[in-house]
């Protein structure tokens, strides 16, 4: 059947049997839970390497600083602008909709970590590049790698020549890598959402419908309207067309909820289905994977007012813009892992006096949601690569 010769079909009909299965045979889709770890794993494994070789070759292959300062300066203002628009427009249906207004919810709160703003500052810097590599952290590999691309820039052109033959060389055996765990993809994909359908079944998402639902069609919004028109003015793309082009890395993103392990997915539909340059996806991709987290940014925002609905809080529209500007950069220090964005939204809430044990409320649905902002954040990602490659 010509329909299941390409990895994309075979994931999407993965997902549709995952689901089945998690219903239907939960005792078998719990047993092949390993798959879906191993999948993961082999995702994970390549992440650090291929990070430091990506965004060291992208920023050294630029040949000056002067252009370095031309694609960073471009992204920021990116990315500084799709969060701000997904936050407001989280803001705006959640006062339109008033989720939990009206409800009472009684559950046992989680011990979760508060985050700061100086915690967000000394999280860029590593105090061993070594040690952050080897332990997977990925915003200081992205500051040294930045920081070491920069000063590789500062050398004589034969020196630069030597580290740069050798990043690419490391940064090309991983993209070879990649290729060979995409085609483990649909069968990770099955064991991964068989496995929480079978331990969450479907139910959740008939609980806290108001706020599911207000969370959900704000990333609706900004992902087929607030995005797409980018593209579409920006890039001068059909983001229908840009979407198929790019709709294994969503997949990707979806079952797995992790940017970070959706990004060497990223990277090859980029690259060799979306046509983006390999300095400009190298650059802007792995960046985004853990700073640009647009779904994240809406979802927190949206849960920070929801909490406040449910314990009869009234937050002025100061407070709202509180919440604006924290959700804003909270995003920035969820790491692209799965439900990372509880952890940062301990901050959101801290400014506006709001309760942390109100976090608890939402963990029911917060996997699901989680998938569906990911997929968002993934989006906003490949879409603000084509958007910069076509003015780079």
């Amino acid at each position: 059947m010509r329909f299941l010769r390409s990895v994309e079909n075979q994931t999407l009909l993965a997902l549709g049997l995952a689901v089945l299965t998690g219903l239907y045979w939960p005792a078998f889709a719990l047993k092949i839970g390993l798959v879906g770890d191993v999948f993961l794993r082999l995702l994970k494994m390549i992440i650090a390497p291929l990070i430091l070789a990506s965004v060291y070759t992208s920023v050294s292959g630029l040949g000056s600083i002067a252009r370095v300062k031309n694609l960073g300066v471009k992204t920021l203002i990116y990315y500084l602008a799709t969060t701000s628009l997904a936050v407001i427009a989280g803001l705006i249906l959640v006062n339109l909709i008033r989720p939990g207004a009206k409800a009472v919810f009684l559950r046992e709160a989680p011990s979760l970590k508060t985050f700061t703003l100086s915690d967000l500052v000394l999280s860029l810097i590593p105090q061993n590049p070594v040690k952050s590599v080897a332990e997977g952290e990925v915003l200081p590999i992205i500051f040294f790698a930045l920081a070491f691309g920069l000063a590789t820039l500062s050398l004589p052109k034969g020196r630069q020549r030597l580290l740069f033959d050798f990043f690419e060389a490391l940064n090309d055996a991983l993209i070879v890598l990649i290729r060979w765990i995409i085609y483990l993809t649909p069968a990770g994909v099955f064991a991964i959402v068989a496995k929480l359908v079978a331990e969450k079944g479907l139910s959740p998402l008939l609980e806290l419908s108001s706020y599911v639902l207000t969370v959900v069609l704000g990333l609706f919004l900004h992902a087929a309207g607030t995005l797409a028109l980018l593209l579409f003015l920006f890039a001068r793309e059909k983001p229908w067309q840009f979407f198929l082009k790019v709709r294994e890395a969503l997949l990707v993103a979806f079952s797995t909820a992790s940017s970070a392990a959706t990004l060497p997915i990223s990277l090859e539909v980029a690259e060799e289905k979306a046509g983006i340059p390999k300095k400009v996806a190298g650059f802007v991709l792995p960046l985004g994977a853990t700073v640009n987290m647009d779904g994240t940014a809406l979802y927190e925002a949206v849960a920070a007012m929801f909490i406040a609905n449910v314990c009869g809080v009234e937050l002025s529209l100061g407070q709202q813009i509180l919440i604006f500007l924290t959700a804003t950069l909270a995003s920035i220090g969820a790491a692209g892992i799965p439900s990372a964005g509880l952890v940062t939204m301990t901050m959101v809430l801290q400014t506006v006096g709001l309760p942390l044990e109100g976090i608890g409320l939402i963990l029911a649905v917060d996997r699901f949601l989680d998938m569906l902002r990911t997929s968002v954040n993934v989006w906003g990602d490949l879409i603000g690569a084509r958007i910069i490659a076509r003015y780079t």
